[in-house]
C-alpha cells in the first residue's frame, strides 16, 4: 500500500466517507472509487454495477467490488437514475487499479437531488479524514 501523499486525490471531485468520487457535470454525475479504495483493495478481480435505469437513493449499494483481499460494497454518495454503465470494468477491472478517475469510472447517473452534493467532502476535507 502507498502513502496516501503517493495518492492522486483531483480537485474537482466530491468524495464520500465510504470512498467513492463523484464528479458533477450538468443535471449528471460520474462515480467510482477514490485512488485510496483501490490501494486499500489490492488488485481488482470483478466489479458488478447495476443496470441503466435503475434508481437508487443516497446510500444504497449500488454494486460490489471483488480484489484479490477482499469483497467491498459500493454506495451511492447520491441518489439517481443510472443513466451509464463502465461495461468495460466487466472484462478488464483492473481498470479500477490502473486508472480510478479515468477508465476505472463506474456509473453515471442522473442527479436527483443536486444539493446532496454538499454533503460530499471536498479533497482537502477527505485527506483529513484519511489522515485520522
Amino acid at each position: 500500500m502507498k502513502e496516501i501523499s503517493d495518492l492522486n486525490f483531483p480537485d474537482d471531485l466530491r468524495y464520500a466517507q465510504d470512498h467513492e468520487w463523484v464528479k458533477l457535470k450538468d443535471h449528471t454525475a460520474t462515480l467510482g472509487i477514490s485512488d485510496y479504495a483501490q490501494d486499500q483493495l489490492g488488485d481488482i478481480v470483478y466489479v458488478e454495477l447495476p443496470a441503466v435505469g435503475k434508481k437508487l437513493p443516497k446510500g444504497a449499494e449500488f454494486g460490489v467490488v471483488e480484489s484479490v483481499k477482499a469483497v467491498s460494497e459500493l454506495y451511492m454518495p447520491m441518489g439517481g437514475e443510472i443513466i451509464s454503465v463502465n461495461t468495460i470494468l466487466e472484462d478488464t477491472p483492473e481498470q479500477v487499479n490502473t486508472a480510478p478517475y479515468g477508465d476505472g469510472w463506474m456509473i453515471e447517473i442522473k442527479i436527483e437531488n443536486p444539493s446532496e452534493i454538499d454533503l460530499l467532502l471536498t479533497k482537502d476535507a477527505y485527506l483529513n479524514m484519511l489522515k485520522g
